[in-house]
């Protein structure tokens, strides 16, 4: 799609209602699995963004917020349903209200799980945001065997990993831990990878979805430092048609964490009535 080869993987019941979940930055489709546990009542599709997982990175085309859009509604266009039922992650959720904005016919729910609802480059994550750009851009500069050494580095995704993490079970943390280990790496252009990130800062989902006249579910953590609860209920108050579940005691990865509990927030908000 778009030119380039994208592999995605299918849970639940086949003859069901489709959902489709959209991962975010550095994310392929096992970090969504836990969730289709939950879902096991609908067709799930999830797909590996293009330049990450098993999907091929998009020929010729600046992987931005536009681009990603494009190449999902040509995804969508193949599930057989429309329109969809589409959920998405963290810069998923970026990608997924702007599709969604754009596209309007091409979704019937929207679900946001942590999405970004305040810009990486103002307030405390400014500095961070910067340092993060300048790690991308080295990554993608340098040699190729330096590069991907810096990239894939598993004493980055260690320390990103337990910033990201907020339950104390030593299990649970070594698991996650485990799987970001096993699959950050997971890319095969550097340049994809910086463009990728770049589009991650340059807007939030907060920029798209005031404008979306369909029922919007917004999924968010009380402990994400990606997203403070001021700008999610700024977010949230700001949609025409929308809902609001907050999970408490947990931060940016709500998938990994409390993946059930979310799970069955997505289902119910999808199987409401359209009022």
């Amino acid at each position: 799609m778009n030119g380039s080869l994208t592999r995605w993987w299918e849970y639940g019941d086949s003859t069901a209602e489709t959902l489709v979940l959209i991962h975010g930055f550095r994310g392929d489709h096992h970090g969504l699995e836990l969730l289709t546990q939950g879902l096991l009542d609908y067709r799930v599709l999830i797909p590996d963004l293009p330049g990450f997982g098993r999907s091929e990175p998009m020929p010729a085309a600046e992987h931005n917020v536009s681009t990603y859009a494009a190449w999902l509604a040509e995804f969508l266009g193949l599930t057989g349903q429309n329109p969809i039922h589409l959920v998405g992650h963290s810069f998923g959720s970026i990608v997924s209200s702007y599709l969604t904005a754009t596209r309007p016919h091409l979704v019937q729910r929207l679900t946001l799980i942590n999405p970004i609802c305040e810009p990486a480059l103002d307030g405390n994550q400014k500095l961070m945001s910067r340092l993060a750009e300048m790690y991308y851009a080295a990554g993608a500069l340098l040699p190729a065997p330096l590069g991907f050494s810096l990239l894939k580095s598993h004493i980055i995704t260690r320390i990103s990993s337990e910033f990201m993490m907020k339950n104390s079970h030593a299990e649970l943390r070594n698991f996650i831990n485990g799987q970001h280990a096993a699959y950050f790496g997971a890319f095969s252009s550097r340049d994809a990878v910086l463009q990728a990130y770049r589009a991650s800062i340059s807007s939030t989902a907060a920029d798209f979805t005031p404008t979306i006249d369909l029922p919007v579910q917004m999924i968010v953590a009380q402990e994400d430092d990606l997203g403070s609860m001021e700008g999610q209920r700024a977010m949230f108050a700001a949609l025409q048609r929308g809902r609001l579940d907050v999970i408490p005691e947990v931060g940016h990865l709500i998938h990994y964490e409390t993946p059930l509990r979310a799970a069955a927030l997505i289902a119910d908000f999808h199987q409401e009535p359209i009022r």
